[in-house]
């Protein structure tokens, strides 16, 4: 069986992302032309009789959200007033998005000034919705520009949202379970109490026929019971500390389940718009019916797939999660997959050992370090520079950093080394995005080879130089040089050394551009924290916070300039030679 969904869809035609004038007059057409009935089935396909009726009885269909970025106040009352907005709309601080974007972009709270407003939008039935405005200042060269190209590009705040119009906390949790059926997944939320009201927000399944991925809840009042909950934290829900900690113990078959997935190709054989039925997902990965059907199941608990039960014989649809584990998925992380559902899995299970000797455990379980053990599989050191792709999303802001930019802009050709730079992944989106720069790479011979061969598919190859050698051999002359994720591999005396040959080969004026995960000092929750342990278990390196790395870069001639956020919780940290002109006076 294979069921195709709907084709209609509700697009934001003609949208540049960084037109927030556009994108505003968007949302209001948008809430202008729909209502709750007419658009819960095209935002959580498959959603019709009761189910349908419990929605659409109970919440109304209340207004588009969006984040603007305008330049100061009069800016803002400008982009209002070209959409037929009333100007002197009243706001107040928005919390929830104010904490949310502070998450995301690793700043203080009090750095980001959020407000929210509601101008109102009369429908043609007369009805009266509005346009939910969060409005971060962003004045011309603020240090809040690359939160804002960002968040132009993501839309992770665009929203459309249903105020629910008795918010009883029994009857809030029976729709939030609906919503969960039928494919939308928890996606934060919080209590503002500015205005004592609650929002729960969820992602919608990847087959909605809408260009807003989010949905949002509305309850008026004091709901965080039910807010903890659906943010799922622990020792703040239903679960008894057992339960809990069963979760938490059973989290490596989740990562086997995911590698297996993979492994078997059944990302490949489904798509996110059909449901596919166990038997026939069998035959095409030749796998046994009850197998794929237990672990569809355990997967559709994780968000990678949906599940559409039937007495006979379930169906299941890939989401947009588990889409990113097709081989041919943009930044596909397949890759990763194997890697961490294989030796990475394996050498965990030795983690006490390097936990107790300060030693990595893969190591210990393989009798080599993971670079020479790779190197000698070419097959798995092709994996393993491919995961290590998988995570570029991280590489996305920066062809626009200042740095890349005013080289791209300088009267002179400039050159971006990257030094260790895998199969060119980031120095291609540089080459890409900035015609007249040139590139040198810097790897190991196979990896070399590698990135030959994607720079010449990207057709930026013929201005790029290849090195095969190791960190003594980085070429000299450059304008820009770049070390992504290379320093966490390695204890603080090689990166001290690694540094001391990058300024050994930059002229006075060159730039040093270094991406890592950071540590946070508040001890917050952060991918870094992971990847810590995963660091001390397998590579024998470490994540350090921001300032271990200046202490790094003053070591070896070096000082610390600038620092920003990337996806996935990296940053960019941007160095200079110590006895550089103040990059204040010209590049920053």
């Amino acid at each position: 069986m294979t069921t195709t969904l709907p084709d209609e869809t509700l697009l934001l035609d003609g949208i540049d992302d960084a037109d927030d004038t556009a994108c505003l007059s968007a949302a209001v057409r948008f809430v202008r032309e729909h209502d709750s009935a007419a658009l819960l089935p095209l935002l959580l396909p498959g959603l019709d009789g009761p189910d349908l009726r419990a929605l659409a009885g109970h919440c109304r269909f209340a207004h588009a959200g969006l984040l603007l970025f305008p330049p100061d106040a009069d800016g803002l009352r400008a982009r209002l007033a070209a959409c037929g907005l009333a100007v002197d709309t009243p706001s107040h601080p928005s919390v929830v998005v104010r904490d949310r974007l502070a998450r995301r972009h690793r700043r203080d709270p009090a750095d980001l000034d959020v407000r929210i407003l509601r101008p109102q939008v009369h429908t043609r039935a007369g009805e009266r919705r509005a346009v939910e405005v969060f409005a971060l200042t962003v004045p011309p060269r603020s240090d809040l520009e690359p939160i804002a190209a960002h968040e132009r590009t993501h839309r992770h705040e665009a929203h459309l949202a249903f105020e629910i119009d008795h918010p009883e906390p029994l009857a809030l949790r029976g729709l939030c379970a609906i919503l969960a059926r039928h494919g939308a997944r928890p996606d934060g939320g919080g209590y503002n109490p500015h205005e004592d009201g609650t929002v729960l927000y969820f992602t919608l399944p990847a087959a909605a026929a809408c260009d807003y991925r989010r949905l949002e809840l509305y309850a008026r009042g004091d709901h965080r019971d039910t807010l903890a909950a659906h943010l799922d934290r622990p020792g703040h829900d239903a679960r008894e500390p057992a339960e809990t900690l069963l979760h938490l113990l059973t989290g490596a078959w989740t990562t086997q389940a995911l590698a297996a997935f993979a492994r078997l190709g059944l990302p490949d054989a489904m798509d996110t718009r059909t449901a596919h039925r166990t038997g026939e997902l069998a035959r095409l990965t030749g796998s046994d019916p009850r197998g794929i059907a237990v672990l569809l199941r355990h997967l559709a608990m994780l968000g990678a797939v949906t599940r559409y039960p039937d007495q006979e014989e379930d169906g299941f649809r890939l989401t947009e999660l588990g889409a990113l584990l097709r081989t041919d998925a943009p930044g596909s992380m397949r890759p990763l997959a194997l890697m961490y559902g294989g030796p990475f899995y394996r050498s965990f299970g030795a983690l006490d050992h390097a936990v107790r000797t300060g030693r990595p455990a893969f190591d210990h379980l393989f009798g080599e370090n993971h670079f020479d053990h790779f190197a000698r599989d070419p097959e798995l050191a092709a994996l393993f520079d491919l995961s290590m792709a998988a995570s570029s999303r991280m590489f996305e802001p920066l062809p626009a950093h200042p740095v890349i930019t005013a080289a791209a802009q300088a009267s002179e050709a400039a050159t971006v080394v990257d030094v260790a730079g895998g199969n060119g992944e980031l120095l291609g989106r540089i080459l890409t995005a900035h015609p007249r720069l040139r590139g040198v790479l810097l790897e190991r011979p196979h990896a070399v080879e590698a990135a030959r061969g994607l720079l010449d598919a990207a057709g930026c190859g013929a201005r790029c130089d290849y090195r095969a050698g190791d960190f003594a051999d980085v070429p000299t002359g450059g304008d820009v040089y770049v070390l992504s994720r290379v320093l966490h591999d390695w204890d603080d005396d090689r990166c001290r050394e690694i540094l001391r040959h990058c300024v050994r080969a930059m002229p006075a004026h060159a730039d040093l551009l270094v991406v890592e995960r950071l540590l946070p000092a508040d001890g917050s929750p952060s991918l870094a924290t992971a990847w810590d342990l995963h660091m001390l278990c397998n590579v024998g390196g470490r994540e350090r916070r921001a300032d271990h790395y200046a202490r790094l870069f003053a070591d070896a001639g070096l000082r610390l300039v600038g620092d920003r956020p990337l996806p996935l919780d990296a940053h960019v940290l941007h160095a200079r030679r110590a006895d550089a002109p103040d990059p204040g006076a010209g590049r920053s």
